[in-house]
C-alpha cells in the first residue's frame, strides 16, 4: 500500500498574526507529576531545573475553524512555585485562575457578572483535567523571545468573553480581521508563565 502526500498542504513556518481573534480547543498534555485532585494524578509538569520549583499545566490549543483553521499552539501555565503574595499564595497560580476562569466563561457563554446558579455551578471543576478539551474565543499574540535560542511564538493574548461583540462573530464562524496587538497576557497585566519566562 503506498501513501500519497502529495495532496497534503506544505508544513507552515509561518506564525498566525498577532491579535487575531479565534475559537480555539484545549487540549491538556500530561507531565507526570500529580495535581491536588484525584482527577489530576499525573497530570502537571515539574521544572527539571534546579533553579526553580515550578510546576505547571501544559496545553496545546487548536484552532476551530476560519483561514487557521487546524493550526496549533501551545502554553503552559503556572499551578505551584515561584514568588508568593504576603498570604502564602503563589502569583503564578492566581493569574493561572484568573485566565482558567475566564476560558470557563468563554467556553459557557457565561456573563462574567452572572452569578446565579446555573452560571456557578459550571465554574465549578472537579480537578484541571477537567479544562480539557474545552473550546472557546481567545485574541492570539505572537510572543517575542528574549532568549536568542528560541523563535517567537503564538499564545493566548486574551480570552473573550461573551460581554464582549467578537464573541459572538467568532463563535458564529466569521472571520474578523486582526486587532491591535495582543501584546500581554489575559486582561492586560497577567501574562502566562512558559519557559521564556522560567528557566524550564
Amino acid at each position: 500500500m503506498n501513501f500519497d502526500f502529495n495532496g497534503v498542504s506544505p508544513q507552515s513556518r509561518s506564525l498566525i498574526p498577532d491579535g487575531t481573534y479565534a475559537k480555539v480547543t484545549m487540549t491538556l498534555i500530561p507531565g507526570g507529576t500529580d495535581g491536588d485532585s484525584p482527577k489530576d494524578l499525573g497530570l502537571l509538569l515539574a521544572s527539571k531545573n534546579p533553579a526553580t520549583d515550578y510546576v505547571m499545566l501544559d496545553a496545546q490549543f487548536s484552532v476551530v475553524g476560519g483561514p487557521h483553521a487546524g493550526r496549533q499552539f501551545w502554553q503552559k501555565f503556572g499551578i505551584r512555585g515561584g514568588d508568593r503574595t504576603e498570604t502564602g499564595a503563589f502569583k503564578c497560580w492566581l493569574k493561572s485562575q484568573a485566565l482558567f476562569r475566564a476560558m470557563i466563561d468563554s467556553a459557557h457563554g457565561l456573563d462574567p457578572n452572572d452569578y446565579s446558579e446555573a452560571a456557578r455551578r459550571k465554574r465549578v471543576l472537579g480537578g484541571l483535567a477537567d479544562l480539557n478539551q474545552l473550546s472557546f474565543v481567545v485574541r492570539i499574540r505572537i510572543q517575542p523571545n528574549t532568549n536568542p535560542a528560541y523563535k517567537p511564538s503564538n499564545k493566548i493574548g486574551e480570552v473573550i468573553l461573551p460581554t464582549v461583540k467578537e464573541w459572538s462573530k467568532v463563535m458564529a464562524g466569521e472571520t474578523l480581521t486582526p486587532s491591535e496587538p495582543a501584546r500581554r497576557g489575559i486582561n492586560d497585566g497577567l501574562p502566562d508563565i512558559d519557559p521564556i519566562d522560567v528557566p524550564f
